[in-house]
């Protein structure tokens, strides 16, 4: 089994860390760390280019999208509450030769409302514990100007 540790300071006074078990990377990101951010320099470093994602935390500041058809667009949502994260899905895949990272989210705030979206920035409020599941192989992402979505490609 192969196991390292890495260790990375965010400039908003977060700390993520993460450990690498054979196909599976283990992050724990702090209060102050942006998700997308944080997956997106493990990514990088570790030269993921396919894998799954998965995670829990909580977080009292985050941005969420919903596609809207009619536009080709994203319709914005902003929240500075504290919510759990009940839910943290997506995915790596590669566009352009570089990691692209593509999440969803769902948010538990108070009284157990339930909110979500596609995630495009949220800042750990407590702690955040998320997974990273490597795949062998790669996937492609091309724009597809139509729909206004970047698509995963078999060619």
């Amino acid at each position: 089994m192969r196991l390292s540790m890495r260790r990375y300071r965010s400039p908003k006074g977060g700390e993520m860390e993460y450990r690498v078990f054979d196909d599976t990377i283990l992050v724990r990101l702090d209060k102050g760390d942006e998700i997308v951010k944080c997956l997106s320099e493990v990514a990088e470093k570790e030269k993921l280019t396919l894998a799954s994602v998965s995670g829990i935390g909580a977080t009292d500041d985050f941005e969420v999208g919903v596609f809207d058809l009619a536009r080709s667009d994203y319709d914005h949502f902003h929240f500075h509450t504290n919510h759990e994260i009940v839910c943290l899905a997506g995915n790596v895949t590669t566009k352009d030769k570089s990691p692209y990272v593509h999440l969803h989210i769902t948010c538990a705030g108070s009284e157990g409302r339930i909110v979500g979206g596609h995630l495009f920035e949220a800042k750990i409020s407590l702690t955040a514990e998320i997974f990273l599941h490597k795949a062998a192989g790669r996937a492609d992402r091309l724009r597809d100007e139509t729909l206004g979505i970047n698509k995963i490609s078999f060619e």
